[in-house]
């Protein structure tokens, strides 16, 4: 008699810790994205500011602006397109950098962006607006300077 009460318990305790863990999963999987463009901006920087900080220390860089859970800083960066391409899922990506510079700060779009970026040229001016995802680095393997990385790009002003 004993075993049957304590089989039934330990179900219905496992029965609801599994129902407790299958709603919070569900909950966290159908959570909305964040909405960068709408969102309040963190910094506004020129690309030559921001890639002199990661360069001069990463780490308080990292600290500044990234964010270990994925809701790093939304950042407005102003500069110099040195370059317009597209990257492998037919996004838009500017590189804003100074000739001077030894690194940039490559903005990808949405594919709801794209379209803001035709008639965009080298040597253009803009701003950008988007969410930092790496900085900028020297990488001592491949003898060159890493890009800062901003996702989620729109153009703010041309």
């Amino acid at each position: 008699m004993k075993k049957k009460k304590w089989f039934k318990i330990i179900t219905i305790v496992g029965l609801a810790g599994l129902f407790i863990g299958g709603s919070v999963a569900l909950y966290l999987f159908n959570m909305p994205h964040r909405d960068v463009q709408s969102g309040k901006t963190d910094f506004s920087l020129t690309s030559n500011e921001i890639v002199s900080e990661y360069l001069a220390n990463k780490d308080a860089a990292n600290q500044k602006y990234l964010a270990a859970d994925g809701d790093s800083k939304i950042l407005k960066i102003t500069g110099t397109i040195a370059k317009i391409s597209e990257n492998y899922d037919g996004n838009k990506v500017v590189l804003l950098k100074e000739n001077s510079d030894k690194a940039g700060v490559s903005a990808t779009f949405t594919p709801e962006t794209n379209q803001n970026t035709i008639g965009l040229s080298t040597d253009q001016t803009i701003t950008v607006k988007g969410v930092i995802r790496s900085g900028a680095s020297y990488d001592d393997d491949l003898e060159l300077y890493e890009n800062v990385i901003l996702e989620e790009s729109d153009i703010v002003k041309k």
